[in-house]
């Protein structure tokens, strides 16, 4: 290869290699035959997860990690304000070879309390959904969006999503999970970067890293509104029958 060619293969590696780090997906062949310059045939469509995390909040994935390395880390973070006001913080729960995993939107008091997610009225509901489809809470993973809770139980701010987003991201890697279920519309719309309602949610096809994705109301509002507990209950055995490989 010429040194003409050599530095343009050079360059066009780098220019790559940026629009990767920025989440673009693109399916590539660099020809490098002699005395040819290289050229890139794109793939036939070019898509950007929604859901992509900036930049700026990307963390490293240390070769070593672990859900135990993630949870020590949750708990020393003062990446956000939540840091500021929480008891203590609430990395997830559940197994490292889990099928299904829950993700709510942020911890409550009780959850703040104890350090678990899901400990209180609601989460004792969310142990009933789960076992009403014969399956163990202990079997599947449960976390949130973020990790500390909102003062007041007020809304994650964006800033703070965005700080507290590789936590979960790790995870979801690190599992691997068959399914994910999301609990309540601010956690789906964060995880699939769709702002619609719940009715909406819950009866469209999802995918998050290639990972089926089941919208469902949270516990909490079925607390408030039971009127919603046979969306649910449908919703649940969708999300059973896609863990069985049925759906």
């Amino acid at each position: 290869m010429s040194g003409s060619n050599a530095e343009a293969v050079s360059t066009l590696r780098r220019y790559l290699q940026q629009r990767l780090d920025t989440g673009e997906k693109m399916a590539l062949r660099v020809r490098t035959q002699p005395g040819a310059v290289a050229k890139t045939e794109p793939a036939a469509s070019v898509t950007t997860s929604p859901a992509a995390i900036p930049q700026q909040h990307r963390a490293e994935i240390p070769q070593d990690d672990s859900l135990a390395r993630i949870a020590a880390e949750v708990r020393a973070c003062t990446a956000c304000r939540l840091h500021a006001t929480r008891t203590n913080a609430v990395p997830g729960v559940g197994p490292d070879g889990a099928a299904l995993l829950f993700v709510g939107e942020g911890p409550g008091a009780d959850e703040d309390a104890k350090g678990e997610p899901f400990v209180g009225r609601a989460g004792q509901l969310l142990t009933k959904i789960i076992e009403s489809v014969q399956m163990k809470r202990e079997d599947v993973f449960i976390t949130n969006i973020v990790k500390c809770r909102p003062p007041g139980n007020r809304d994650p701010e964006p800033d703070e999503i965005a700080a507290c987003r590789p936590f979960l991201e790790r995870q979801v890697r690190l599992l691997q999970p068959r399914v994910i279920c999301t609990l309540g519309r601010h956690a789906a719309s964060t995880l699939l970067g769709k702002q619609e309602s719940m009715a909406r949610l819950r009866t469209e096809r999802h995918t998050y890293a290639e990972i089926p994705v089941f919208p469902t109301y949270h516990p909490a509002a079925l607390l408030r509104n039971p009127q919603w507990k046979r969306p649910v209950w449908e919703d649940i055995q969708k999300v059973r029958r896609a863990c069985d490989g049925a759906d």
